[in-house]
């Protein structure tokens, strides 16, 4: 297993039709299973005034399989691969936690959820994640040109990479479909449709199908 332990996140995302075909190939390439399908619930948070919004910079507080503080840094492009300094440990309990970030003067923003399953396939992280709005594959290294050979690996187009966060999306999605609420998550979009091809996204597994 790879995991990298940088304090630098290098990463990409892809918008896929089918998770299991790409699931699939992780194994024929000979990845193997990190962690089985998890559900996240993330928590972020920024001072009243908004601070680390203005700094694109970012605070959150995760449960999955245990519980996580996480810090990121702004972010910058590297290699056509999103790049920022993330810093981030585990908690043993997420409710003293989350007491203790927001007597430091933090406030919960918004929250959002998604199912996760981890592979490490040559020295990088790929994640299959299940968003309230759509399916995505995560590749994470801790070098950027290693990123395209894994991501021709899965038969996934390179060209129709996001070098973006879920947020962002999300944001652009509330925008266009005018949305009434700030929480990703699953609850919210149970009633809701979303073509992401209207904000300029198209899968990048066509190929698989």
């Amino acid at each position: 297993m790879v995991i990298s332990h940088s304090d630098k996140e290098i990463e990409v995302k892809f918008f896929v039709r089918s998770l299991p075909e790409i699931e699939t190939r992780l194994v024929k390439a000979g990845a193997t299973l990190v962690q089985p399908r998890t559900h996240e619930y993330n928590l972020r948070f920024d001072t009243p005034e908004g601070s680390l919004s203005q700094q694109k910079s970012m605070l959150r507080l995760r449960r999955d399989f245990a519980s996580h503080i996480t810090y990121k840094g702004p972010s910058t492009t590297l290699g056509g691969a999103l790049a920022r300094q993330e810093i981030e440990f585990e908690v043993s309990n997420f409710a003293a936690a989350q007491k203790l970030i927001e007597a430091l003067g933090f406030r919960s923003r918004f929250v959002y959820e998604k199912y996760r399953t981890t592979y490490a396939l040559q020295g990088m992280k790929v994640t299959l994640d299940e968003m309230p709005y759509g399916d995505f594959v995560e590749i994470e290294s801790g070098q950027a040109e290693t990123l395209p050979g894994a991501a021709s690996a899965l038969d996934l187009n390179w060209e129709l990479r996001l070098p973006e966060t879920y947020v962002s999306i999300f944001r652009r999605l509330k925008e266009l479909f005018q949305l009434s609420f700030n929480d990703i998550t699953f609850a919210n979009f149970e009633n809701v449709t979303v073509d992401l091809h209207r904000s300029g996204i198209q899968e990048a597994d066509t190929a698989l199908a």
